[in-house]
């Protein structure tokens, strides 16, 4: 199995409609068609509603035996708070079918950035940590505080992993700080939009935003130092507004020299509703082919 994998943020988009999936590919199959070409997904519905047992289960069904889950947490584990190891122990009887398969990439557990370094959150977060043994899990800051050798020491003894973020250089933010603390590894690219950050209509504003090659290119040797440190690594690209998240997904993937899986169609039929922008390597190399030939015959069709 791959050391390194990407993924993105989601995967189930409307305005990835178009841009990466067909206009018409019907909802139930976004999965299947995003796994052909990711080798895992960051679900991020469980944020809002607790996992199943048959939801999980049904996805397995519907992805290749390489793909695996990075499952978010929660809310009521890392936000709200009230009953977090409660919660946490139903959560964590859902990812059964995804252990039973092989396919559980990880839990992610994202605090929010009201989250502070104290007394009783170090507790909580050592609280978490015990009933997690035996899961892979990585753990993410929203705030800078907490970025010290003793939580770098409870993640290590809890055999936790600290989630390296790109986003934007705000004072409260945690840097891109690497640092392997478990045997997975995760990074997270947020985007680096200032305006939107914490002024926005709708929050996935936030994430609108697409990383340049060169700013990719930095994160090469540090993803490299947490693959000789960790030995499995998440890549995860979380700027999905507009199908960003796809775009990035597959530059870093090419800059990483990874290998891309067999398309679910031809490039043929994915371009004919999708941007150049979008379209894989090869895609782009059949395109433009097919562009050359039919402008040499007087009768390329153009769109």
């Amino acid at each position: 199995m791959a050391t390194i994998v990407v993924g993105t943020g989601g995967y189930s988009y409307e305005d990835w409609r178009g841009v990466f999936y067909p206009k018409d590919l019907p909802k139930n199959r976004m999965l299947e068609f995003y796994s052909r070409e990711f080798d895992f997904v960051e679900l991020n519905t469980t944020y809002y509603r607790q996992p199943s047992r048959p939801m999980l289960r049904n996805m397995v069904q519907m992805t290749p035996p390489r793909f695996s889950f990075a499952v978010k947490a929660y809310r009521g584990i890392t936000h709200e708070r009230e009953r977090p190891r409660h919660e946490l122990r139903a959560m964590l009887d859902a990812l059964e079918p995804l252990r039973q398969e092989g396919r559980l990439g990880c839990a992610l557990l994202q605090f929010p950035t009201s989250f502070r370094y104290n007394g009783e959150n170090v507790a909580l977060l050592r609280d978490l940590g015990q009933d997690l043994r035996g899961t892979p899990a990585v753990v993410e800051f929203r705030h800078q505080e907490w970025l010290r050798e003793d939580v770098f020491h409870l993640l290590e003894e809890s055999r936790l992993g600290f989630t390296c973020v790109d986003e934007p250089a705000f004072r409260t933010l945690v840097p891109p700080a690497v640092r392997a603390t478990a045997d997975v590894a995760y990074v997270r690219f947020h985007g680096r939009n200032y305006q939107k950050w914490w002024r926005h209509e709708d929050p996935s504003e936030r994430y609108d935003y697409l990383y340049t090659r060169e700013e990719l290119a930095e994160w090469v040797p540090r993803i490299r130092l947490l693959e000789r440190q960790a030995g499995k690594v998440f890549v995860s690209m979380n700027n999905h507004r507009r199908g960003q998240a796809v775009i990035n997904g597959r530059t870093i993937k090419e800059l990483l020299e990874l290998t891309w899986p067999t398309p679910l169609v031809t490039a043929e039929t994915v371009l004919e509703s999708h941007s150049p922008a979008l379209a894989g390597p090869a895609e782009r190399r059949g395109s433009a082919s097919a562009s050359a030939a039919g402008g040499a015959a007087g009768g390329g069709a153009r769109g």
